[in-house]
């Protein structure tokens, strides 16, 4: 089976942006069909999908996407490098991925590229500049940038490519490709339509942050979303199945906090340095959450890195948990399919027959031997039961064992 794109996104949700990236990476390459690894019910950026994965899945699949395998919690809400690398893992783990694309603000492959590069030899000279800069008390992509720019010698060019989110998370995917020496072949399409925190709209085009922000203000985005994202978000908008940001889950986020321990918190992922103490003391003192993380963030915690470390504290993540994705190779949860879907799945089974596969999350918990995979999806399972207590209607428990994969 030749001409399979892979795409790694969250589709939260699915719009024009989306469409036209997909449209275009499929010309391009060249390919016929197409495989998306796509965050769950929680994002990278430490927040909270607007719709659940299911939905965004047929979103994906009546949009031209073929097959939707999930990203596992552990990785959607890790940090950029670690996100990378677990989709990464997955589809290099497909065997039959000939391509991956991704949006990036530059549209260049070969600057991101001598960016990766730096960052996967990780030489000595660019080693001890991130160090003096982290030691200044910077957060680590600020430090980071600073120390792409000083081993450049250009005070611009880099620094630009690194202040955009897409280019960052496209330099990891190149790392990780690197890292695994993967066959796959990147491209990146330019995101010339609309900047990623961008709330413009632009030739029917806008960012997936300007569209929940129309959402959670009562207007109408059947011009920015093709016409089936368009049915299915009012669907879910009309049933209660709408979560906006994080603040949905403030007091549960509070509580949890104020029954760790310190030690437990120091135990959360990028927590380090006493922030322990500082987390504690603004969990013990404020009861919303734009206080609880005003009161943590400083120069060298960001509002997005805060957020992450709330979300692993609600899912119990530790960093056993974090340590262990980066060991092993994620299991492939399939989450919808249509019938070129079908066809990518039998190519996989007969690619590496070996490869964990799941479309029953009952068989594989009861089956699997693998107490790491186990773990990893007992933590999908928790994010779902944890998100459904959102919902204003029906906020139901075990959605991971009773809801049927989407075929379209």
């Amino acid at each position: 089976m030749d001409g399979i794109l892979g795409i790694v996104s969250e589709y939260n949700p699915f719009h024009n942006g989306h469409l036209h990236h997909l449209e275009v990476s499929k010309q391009i390459t060249k390919t016929d069909f197409s495989v998306v690894v796509m965050s769950g019910n929680f994002v990278q950026r430490g927040d909270t999908s607007l719709i659940n994965k299911w939905v965004k899945t047929e979103m994906a699949l009546k949009a031209g996407i073929d097959l939707v395998i999930e990203l596992p919690t552990v990785y959607a809400i890790s940090s950029a490098e670690n996100f990378a690398d677990g989709a990464i893992k997955i589809l290099n783990s497909l065997g039959v991925v000939d391509f991956v694309s991704f949006g990036s603000e530059i549209g260049e492959i070969t600057p991101l590229n001598d960016i990766a590069n730096i960052l996967y030899r990780e030489p000595k000279e660019f080693s001890s500049l991130i160090t003096a800069q982290l030691k200044s008390g910077l957060s680590f992509p600020r430090a980071r940038e600073i120390a792409i720019n000083q081993f450049f010698g250009t005070s611009k060019k880099y620094s630009e490519i690194l202040n955009n989110p897409n280019n960052i998370l496209g330099i990891e995917y190149l790392k990780s490709l690197k890292k695994h020496r993967s066959h796959i072949r990147p491209l990146t399409i330019k995101r010339d339509y609309s900047d990623y925190n961008s709330t413009k709209v632009k030739k029917g085009i806008a960012s997936a942050t300007a569209i929940r922000t129309m959402i959670e203000n009562k207007k109408n985005v059947h011009y920015v979303v093709p016409f089936e994202t368009y049915e299915l978000l009012d669907e879910e908008i009309n049933s209660g199945r709408i979560i906006p940001n994080l603040s949905v889950f403030e007091k549960e986020i509070i509580y949890t906090l104020r029954r760790m321990t310190l030690s437990e918190i120091a135990n959360i992922p990028d927590v380090s340095e006493g922030l322990e103490n500082k987390i504690k003391l603004a969990a013990n003192n404020f009861n919303t959450l734009p206080e609880l993380i005003a009161n943590i963030k400083s120069k060298r915690y960001t509002q997005s890195r805060i957020q992450r470390i709330l979300l692993y504290a609600l899912l119990n993540i530790t960093q056993k948990d974090i340590n262990s994705s980066k060991r092993v190779t994620p299991y492939i949860r399939v989450l919808g399919f249509n019938k070129h879907g079908k066809r990518i799945i039998s190519a996989i089974a007969a690619a590496n027959p070996k490869l964990k596969i799941i479309v029953s999350v009952k068989k594989f918990v009861e089956n699997s031997n693998d107490t790491t995979l186990r773990n990893m999806i007992s933590k999908d399972i928790l994010a779902t039961n944890i998100y459904t207590l959102g919902y204003k209607k029906n906020p139901i428990a075990n959605l991971d064992y009773t809801h049927k994969v989407i075929e379209v």
